[in-house]
């Protein structure tokens, strides 16, 4: 059986972690991960394109699976050139290289390349509108990538993403939940969680389907929440009791980046064209919370 030969790079991150699990023991993949360090995996600057080249010729990559991105959205407000450099010059590098040896590569992206103002879900062909420093690195990296392989890239937006793995909303939720005897969390900014894991499997779907579909498509699991609401059932669901959670208005919390009010993905395109359900947000966030508290 012939192996596809996939390139993982951002294998320390939330999505990167899943990749590696789901992928682990997958015959059909020989997979190679990548980071600018770490234990268990290949070091990879994925800024640095005679690196890049050197790793995709060396290893005869069929796909390439970005998962790597500057994604510390406050913080970019004020090095944009930074995350530049990881959400834009950098998929660049990529593509490139991926155009020069035949490989081909899918991209996560994020609903903050919409302005988040709308009030029905988003599909892919929406104007975007980006409101933040992250939001417009990331648009420019899938002008980058399209720009580079054009309609045979694909693009994977998603929004709200967690895991048990680094730092997220989640994983804090359930640490001020235990600590504190109290938290406001946002009503008024809405929008579908999304668990890492299903991401994964999305993306594996995305590389067995039967041809290859290029094409931007949207990712999250299914349901629409606020913040609020999502803290109330985490809390409900690790068992947490001691914590009073109530509502407040996002301009209680000021942040240096804008948040959109809204972030609901329609993600029909993707279950049309692979043929899969997606996981309701609160099966998927039982199951992550599960593994957190048995693992911890």
């Amino acid at each position: 059986m012939n192996t596809t030969h996939i390139l993982i790079t951002g294998a320390n991150g939330q999505l990167g972690h899943e990749m590696r699990n789901v992928l682990a023991g997958d015959q059909r993949f020989t997979a190679i991960f990548t980071d600018v360090a770490g234990e268990d995996i290949s070091m990879l600057d994925i800024t640095d394109e005679a690196a890049v080249e050197q790793m995709i010729a060396g290893n005869a990559i069929d796909v390439i699976v970005n998962c790597a991105a500057y994604t510390a959205v406050d913080a970019a407000e004020d090095n944009e050139p930074q995350a530049a450099r990881l959400n834009a010059h950098a998929v660049g590098i990529l593509a490139r290289v991926a155009k020069r040896h035949g490989a081909r590569m899918i991209h996560v992206s994020t609903d903050y390349v919409f302005d988040g103002q709308g009030c029905i879900p988003y599909t892919e062909d929406m104007p975007t509108a980006p409101q933040s420093a992250y939001g417009r690195t990331k648009l420019d990296g899938e002008r980058q990538l399209i720009a580079a392989l054009g309609t045979d890239a694909v693009i994977l937006r998603t929004a709200w993403l967690y895991s048990p793995y680094g730092k997220n909303f989640v994983k804090t939720m359930l640490t001020l939940g235990k600590d504190k005897p109290a938290l406001k969390v946002v009503f008024d900014q809405v929008g579908s969680p999304t668990c890492a894991h299903d991401l994964a499997l999305a993306i594996v779907t995305v590389m067995t389907a039967e041809q290859w579909h290029g094409g931007i498509y949207h990712y999250s699991n299914e349901g629409v929440i606020s913040w609020y609401d999502f803290t109330k059932a985490i809390h409900r669901l690790a068992g947490i009791t001691t914590c009073d959670v109530q509502p407040c208005h996002s301009d209680e919390f000021p942040a240096k980046a804008h948040r959109p009010a809204y972030s609901v993905l329609d993600k029909s395109k993707f279950k049309t064209t692979f043929g899969v359900t997606v996981p309701y947000w609160q099966d998927s966030l039982d199951k992550t919370i599960q593994r957190l508290l048995t693992t911890h």
